[in-house]
């Protein structure tokens, strides 16, 4: 048995190794959870809760409010003030206690929405209810031609800084490529007080039904070469960001894991290489870093984290520009 180090912190978190399963229906469930932990994960992210669930309650919660008062003058008496009662998803919570009484690994809860609505106070229960840290994946498509750029960044640094004043807990937002400057933003972020980043979130785009004329949801799993950006932009803010980065998105490989480290992230995240070849698969991965490390005579993922970023790589414009002439004129030649 080789002696290689793969612990490494996240968020504050000290991660026993950099594999992290992302939310997924595979951390839906205390039995894959489970499976998960005894695979080598190092830590877990639940499923998120969608603002459209805490809407949906909150609606209901309306509704029948309104129903039994108007049955009697005495009944509205009955019942609490709404900003008192809890009408979030229950099973969340219960979920989240239920996995922090079986596993050892660390938890991360997940909110998935685009306005501060009742993230603050479900993230407050999140965290009551056992959360060893809360990721926000915001989920937000401006179609306003009225609302800038700048707009949409600021709105960001708004939630992360209504949810980080409720809240002990370590809190990490998983943001998309498209911003004009990742490298600010995210700074902006970790400013606004964010504990660390996860670059980046696929935003799943609709396909279009032609016999209905309908747009529907449609999902693919990732596959290895969306890690390319990640690994760019990671690298980029490795050296200027004071906070956690986690890869997420291509993750298929314990190759792969490598390079997310090489680059400057703390941790990786899976979920598409597990669902496609199964949870046990973690733990090829796993071997696979070890071996690689103990090849190129690495002692630690301390010790490989960043030694490709920007600052340190030898080619620091090929990371900038991609050796773009470069990639073009190696494409044609072999082609011809």
């Amino acid at each position: 048995m080789t002696n290689i180090d793969l612990k490494t912190n996240y968020l504050g978190l000290e991660l026993k190794n950099p594999f992290i399963a992302s939310a997924s229906p595979l951390t839906g469930s205390l039995e894959s959870l489970l499976h998960l932990e005894r695979a080598g994960a190092a830590a877990v992210v639940l499923p998120s809760l969608f603002e459209e669930q805490i809407e949906h309650e909150r609606d209901e919660f309306e509704r029948l409010n309104a129903f039994q008062a108007d049955s009697t003058a005495e009944a509205s008496n009955f019942f609490p003030e709404l900003d008192r009662y809890n009408t979030g998803p229950e099973e969340y919570l219960q979920h989240i206690r239920e996995v922090k009484e079986n596993l050892t690994i660390p938890v991360i809860a997940s909110l998935n929405g685009f306005s501060s609505g009742g993230w603050k106070y479900y993230g407050e229960l999140m965290e009551q209810a056992g959360a060893d840290a809360l990721e926000l994946n915001i989920y937000l498509v401006p179609t306003d031609p009225n609302v800038s750029s700048a707009d949409v960044e600021r709105h960001y640094r708004d939630l992360v800084v209504s949810v980080r004043e409720e809240l002990r807990i370590p809190l990490s937002v998983k943001i998309g490529p498209h911003f004009s400057s990742p490298a600010a933003f995210g700074e902006g972020l970790i400013e606004s007080g964010a504990s660390g980043l996860v670059l980046f979130n696929r935003f799943l785009s609709p396909d279009i039904d032609l016999e209905n004329l309908e747009f529907v949801p449609a999902l693919d799993l990732s596959e290895p070469d969306e890690l390319r950006l990640a690994l760019r932009w990671i690298a980029i803010l490795r050296d200027q960001c004071s906070g956690s980065l986690a890869a997420t998105g291509g993750v298929h490989s314990g190759l792969d894991a490598v390079k997310a480290l090489l680059v400057g992230a703390d941790a990786v995240m899976v979920a598409s290489t597990l669902l496609k070849h199964g949870i046990n698969h973690l733990q090829v991965m796993c071997d696979d870093l070890v071996d690689w490390m103990v090849e190129h005579e690495y002692r630690s993922v301390e010790q490989l984290k960043g030694s490709m970023s920007l600052n340190h790589c030898g080619n620091p414009e090929g990371l900038k520009r991609a050796n773009y002439m470069r990639a073009l004129t190696s494409y044609t030649t072999t082609k011809l």
